[in-house]
Formats: C-alpha cells, structure tokens, sequence
C-alpha cells in the first residue's frame, strides 16, 4: 500500500435520489449505500475513502489472493491519515482501493472497512520499515484497519477523473494532495460507480 510518506503498507494474510445507482456493496441504491453492513440498527450512515497503495507493494490483486480477501492497512504514519481512521473510519465503509505511483494510476477495485481499529504491529518491529521508538506499547501512536475486497473493476484512470465535472472535487485530484486515506462524500461515490458501471 501506498503510505504517507510513501512507504509501502503490509499485506497480512488473515439517501434515495432520482436515478438508483447500485451499490456493489450492498446490492442497493448508492444513496442508500452500506448500512446493510452496519452491525448496529442506531449506527450512522456510513462513509467511503480513496485509500491508496502501490500496486507493486500490495495491488489490488495481492488482496484478491489474500485469506477472505482482506489484508491489514498498516503504515500509515501521517497524522491526519490516521486521524480518519481513527476518529472517522468504521466497520461497513466503503472503499476506493486506487493504484498510485505506477505508470496508470487510478481506482481499480472496491473494497469495505472490516476490521476494527487497532494498534498497528509494524510500529513496534525494529526490522519494519515502518518501526518507530517513539512509539509506547501502552499507548500506539500507530494504527490500522483492516479492508476486506469486494470486487475488481476497470481501471479509472486519474486522467478520466480529471476530466469529470462531478469528481472535481475529490480530495485526491486536488494540488499537493499526499494522503493515502481520504474522504469520499456520498455524491462523489455515487460518481465513481456510475463511471465504472456497476
């Protein structure tokens, strides 16, 4: 995965509008979105990020191969990055999973927050690139989330992005963006999926 500060992550094992737009992650209208993923009946209406990662370090078919295909978002040392995570991501949102850094950059799969937050391993290991002893075992400066697959798609390039009226605003086509987690808001989800055609 592509981290802030471009580290690559580890792979671990382990609103009704007009038109209805079908949410691959639920089988219903993207408006309505991923509340059928919620656990709990009172639990607000769910969220959806872009999460970067390098194709090369963890692509979108690493986590397709990976045990229920779902890996651990570990790595991220930005604080505002895992400050979403933190504060913002929960079980049952959506994901965005983008290819960076690589000759075609863009969204090429779907994927869900799973797992709750937790400490992230990689801080408290000395041969991780992602080490850091500054880091108190009694309380993590690092965490992690883990995103479980739902399908592949067609690549939607940053170029086509660009291009689209309707994603003018994502956070990942705006100048001097690095984060590799950033928020999604309902319109432009919905945005991205009708371009994708699912």
């Amino acid at each position: 995965m592509l981290h802030d500060g471009h580290l690559p992550c580890t792979v671990v094992p382990n609103q009704s509008g007009a038109t209805a737009v079908l949410d691959p992650l639920g089988g219903r209208p993207a408006s309505a979105g991923l509340g059928a993923l919620r656990t709990q009946p009172d639990d607000p209406m769910p969220g959806y990020w872009l999460m970067k990662s390098e194709p090369d370090e963890a692509s979108i078919d690493h986590l397709a191969a990976a045990p229920g295909r779902t890996l651990a978002w570990t790595g991220v040392r930005n604080y505002q990055a895992r400050n979403f995570m933190r504060d913002t991501m929960r079980p049952g949102d959506g994901v965005l999973f983008y290819h960076s850094s690589c000759a075609q950059p863009g969204v090429v799969g779907l994927a869900r927050v799973v797992g709750g937050l937790a400490s992230d391993p990689t801080q408290f290991d000395p041969a991780s690139p992602y080490h850091d002893p500054r880091s108190p075992a009694e309380q993590p400066r690092w965490l992690k989330v883990d995103v479980q697959l739902v399908r592949k798609t067609r690549l939607l390039t940053l170029a086509e992005m660009r291009a689209a009226p309707e994603l003018a605003g994502l956070r990942v086509l705006q100048r001097g963006n690095r984060l590799s987690i950033t928020p999604v808001t309902a319109a432009e989800w919905q945005a991205v999926l009708a371009r994708l055609g699912t």
